[in-house]
């Protein structure tokens, strides 16, 4: 395990906390892994389940070939060790949601063996942490409890949805760490195309293995398990909570019992949920009714030429060739609808980094204020490289820029040509008076008033007083309504001042 970062030498005393995080994928593939139902979210309950998913006696399970192939991607692209035979086992367990009373997994044999995945943290920093392993399986139903007042329900539409587990080595040393952990390996599938990444959906959920140990101790701590965790923030919070519980435990005189908890974000608590089951208890054996998985090189060349540009290389790149900086190049590769948003922006833009800024600041607070993903942004793309056009261009300011964005936001239209987009923008500042002042004389005649105005803040200026500078930039851009041309009054105002 690597060095705990400086900010948390102390956080937890004498105690270290050591995690690992085992994260359900689930594989964008329009049919189920086993059987031919359909993988749609958001149908009527129970109406996506065949007698295959069901278990029903006299039934055989079929791979599906979609979720093989996505898996051998996610392999290629961490790196990973791709095992040429795997095999397909019984996990046995009994819950309602669980018909057949096993679950079609990978246990000793995955198709995915051992890999890396790198990733930056919010101080700039690189982890790289090891995975074990990513297996195929099969995922469970549904219970739902907030449907029928003292009863629980059924759903069984989720059974047989095709699932890739994702297993981290007990590497991560913090709460953010794991976040940064879950945020990249979202960032990576979806760039991938084999997951949509929607959390809300439950396409991506995470179990979170925490223990902590006496500072410096190599040997680990009893841990817990907390369970289906499906938002950034709520790893990190539900993390916290749990290590502050096991302090509190074992500084009480107590013991750390294993389990598995679930995380409450209305109380900020974790409970206990279930006693932690061991491999011997869930019985594993080889599925008799599925063949070994054998990999084939033809297809496993075929993904492989198949591969996108990945999202640390994507950084990289937006480093070394478009000159962002190590923070912007982050922000915008963390998910890949957000960098292509932003290439396509920067395209029409005429500056990079005003692009960047853009994307990162005003776009991304917009979306969130709306609750929206950026593939659904009012403004697209190129209507936003149109507007950043129009700045770099001296038509409007950055400002009146804002109000532009606003109004475009408003009233959204998409686009595929850029003509129409600044034909549109273009509308918009005449229609409003918008346009920049950018004509020399008339600049300089506001310039030559403002001064005449103020005498006291000129001998201030004069005096060494910079700051002052900023007075008369506001008085004029009040009398301009913000269209002044900032660039051009600065330096007309600064050669006015000269004693």
């Amino acid at each position: 395990m690597s060095d705990q970062p400086t900010e948390d030498l102390f956080r937890w005393g004498n105690w270290e906390p050591v995690i690992g995080v085992e994260v359900h994928v689930q594989l964008a593939t329009n049919s189920k892994i086993f059987s031919n139902s359909p993988t749609s979210y958001g149908a009527e309950p129970n109406s996506q389940a065949n007698v295959i998913d069901l278990g029903m006696p006299g039934v055989l399970p079929v791979l599906n070939e979609g979720a093989v192939r996505m898996a051998i991607t996610f392999g290629l692209a961490i790196g990973a060790q791709l095992n040429r035979l795997s095999i397909f086992d019984r996990k046995n367990y009994f819950y309602p949601d669980l018909p057949k009373g096993y679950q079609i997994s990978q246990f000793e044999t995955p198709i995915v063996g051992a890999g890396e995945l790198t990733f930056s943290m919010d101080d700039g920093s690189e982890r790289t942490i090891n995975i074990t392993r990513a297996h195929l399986e099969e995922d469970a139903g549904k219970s739902v409890h907030d449907m029928f007042p003292g009863s629980s329900g059924i759903d069984l539409n989720r059974t047989g949805t095709p699932l890739l587990e994702v297993v981290s080595e007990p590497e991560l040393c913090s709460p953010a760490e794991a976040s940064a952990y879950f945020r990249a390996l979202h960032g990576l599938v979806k760039s991938l195309r084999i997951c949509d990444g929607n959390l809300n959906e439950g396409s991506m959920r995470c179990d979170c293995n925490v223990s902590i140990r006496p500072r410096g101790q190599q040997e680990l701590g009893e841990r817990t398990e907390i369970k289906n965790v499906n938002s950034f923030r709520f790893v990190e919070r539900a993390i916290e909570t749990e290590i502050a519980r096991q302090i509190e435990v074992l500084e009480g005189g107590g013991n750390i019992r294993r389990e598995t908890r679930l995380y409450d974000p209305d109380r900020d608590e974790t409970r206990s949920m279930r006693g932690k089951e061991l491999s011997d208890d869930y019985r594993y054996f080889p599925d008799p009714d599925l063949l070994p998985l054998v990999l084939d090189e033809t297809m496993i060349e075929e993904m492989r030429s198949k591969l996108p540009e990945l999202p640390i290389a994507k950084r990289a790149r937006f480093v070394t060739n478009l000159g962002l900086s190590e923070y912007d190049a982050d922000m915008l590769t963390r998910d890949p609808d957000v960098a292509a948003y932003f290439e396509t922006a920067a395209q029409h833009a005429g500056d990079t980094k005003v692009a960047a800024n853009w994307v990162n600041g005003d776009v991304a607070a917009a979306l969130n204020r709306a609750d929206l993903a950026v593939a659904d942004s009012p403004v697209d793309a190129i209507t936003l490289g149109a507007l950043l056009q129009r700045i770099s261009d001296g038509t409007v300011s950055g400002k009146i820029a804002k109000t532009l964005f606003e109004a475009l936001w408003g009233t959204p239209t998409r686009t595929t040509d850029v003509s129409a987009a600044l034909k549109r923008i273009d509308a918009l500042i005449d229609e409003r008076g918008l346009k920049q002042v950018s004509d020399s004389s008339e600049l300089q005649g506001l310039v030559d008033q403002v001064l005449a105005d103020n005498p006291d803040q000129v001998a201030q200026f004069r005096a060494g007083k910079e700051k002052v500078l900023g007075f008369f930039v506001g008085q004029i851009m009040k009398s301009t309504q913000g269209k002044a041309n900032p660039g051009q009054l600065n330096g007309l105002l600064r050669e006015a001042l000269k004693p």
